[in-house]
């Protein structure tokens, strides 16, 4: 026997629970541990949503929501724009075995007329889409995860053998505003390990050799330059805005003030070194949550007895596997995705090809965050490390 479709809706209403607005806003006011559906297509969702719902378009619902919800006994809330999908979507599930199904009566249009708060959702246009779609797959990236990813902003200390790598991936990620601070100019010397440089650029400052070809990858992010060099008079200013800070820096004086700085800002710190055939990467994380650099090297070494990568040498591609684990840790960190390396040194033996790491614990009687700190303000670090 054939029916109507508005038959079919009613009888499909019939059979599921429905709330109105005023209920669903209730539920949502008294902290209920439930699941708000959203199951609009994406054009739609464009215009507006409900705070904290899942967006997940009615095609599909049944696919993911086993994924997506493994408890049937979840409460579950389902809108639509007017009530009909939902009405729909919540039979299928009752079908499935979900047991607290509603359908919200009217949709997203009654909840906008009644004047509840509508959050206006960012999305990822066809050409994001289509650039990212090797993260979209990623269940631990996603849509979610890549705008995150572009709205972050990160800063760079030093557009040299690290800062390189790390900013060309960070910016071939999406990482949407990158920062970068050098004073110096390109020369032949470097373009043996530092890939955003070239030929043309041998001269020219390092920042905006940095920014033609970070641009030129990506021209969707911003690009900061800051051509100075970092002092304990410009550090604050520079770092203000920033989620994270990775430190390329090839001085012990940088690297304190660095260190100093994040802790007192409370910006994670995601430090490099290399040196010949070595490499080093760890997260110095602001808090309780992990040691800082003053943690793992209380004091600098004696003049003289750290020669640096001008006077000892560095193996070419060396930085780029430092870099690049600096990239990784760094977008590990924005996306809240699996164990960054805080409290821990990973070491890199390019000759030997072996990687080891160790534990850094959080010193009490650190100066920066042990439990009496006595550093309340950045001091003169070239004198630091001259003693």
């Amino acid at each position: 026997m054939s029916v109507s479709f508005q038959d079919y809706i009613s009888q499909v209403k019939s059979q599921v629970s429905e709330v109105t607005v005023n209920q669903l806003k209730d539920e949502l006011e008294g902290g209920t541990a439930a699941l708000v559906l959203d199951v609009r297509e994406k054009h739609e969702q464009e215009n507006g949503v409900i705070e904290g719902a899942k967006l997940v378009p009615r095609g599909v619902l049944e696919p993911s929501i086993e994924n997506l919800v493994p408890d049937r006994s979840t409460e579950i809330y389902i809108y639509c724009a007017g009530g009909v999908r939902s009405a729909m979507a919540a039979k299928s599930l009752q079908d499935l075995g979900y047991q607290n199904v509603h359908s919200v009566e009217g949709g997203f249009g009654a909840w906008a007329r009644a004047g509840m708060p509508v959050h206006v959702q960012q999305f990822l246009t066809m050409d994001q889409m289509d650039r990212y779609s090797r993260h979209l797959i990623l269940p631990e990236v996603g849509e979610p995860g890549q705008l995150k990813l572009m709205n972050s902003k990160v800063l760079m200390i030093g557009a040299g053998g690290l800062g390189s790598p790390s900013a060309y991936y960070l910016a071939a990620a999406g990482v949407g505003t990158l920062g970068i601070i050098d004073a110096d100019v390109v020369d032949k010397s470097n373009l043996q390990r530092q890939i955003l440089h070239s030929e043309e650029w041998v001269g020219k400052p390092k920042v905006d050799s940095a920014k033609a070809t970070l641009q030129a990858l990506n021209g969707d992010i911003e690009i900061k330059t800051y051509n100075t060099f970092i002092t304990s008079e410009n550090v604050m200013e520079i770092i203000e805005g920033y989620d994270i800070v990775v430190d390329g820096c090839d001085n012990f004086p940088t690297r304190y003030l660095v260190n100093d700085a994040c802790a007192m800002k409370g910006i994670p710190n995601v430090h490099g070194s290399i040196f010949r055939f070595d490499g080093q990467a760890t997260i110095f994380m602001p808090g309780d949550e992990g040691p800082c650099y003053r943690c793992l090297y209380p004091e600098p070494p004696p003049p003289g007895m750290a020669p640096s990568c001008q006077e000892a040498g560095v193996l070419g591609v060396l930085p780029g596997v430092v870099g690049v684990i600096q990239a990784i840790e760094t977008i590990k960190v924005l996306l809240g995705a699996g164990d960054p390396l805080i409290g821990r040194l990973l070491t890199f033996d390019a000759l030997r090809m072996s990687f080891r790491e160790m534990r850094i614990r959080q010193d009490p009687e650190c100066p920066m965050c042990g439990e009496n700190p006595t550093i309340t303000e950045l001091i003169d670090y070239e004198q630091f490390c001259s003693l």
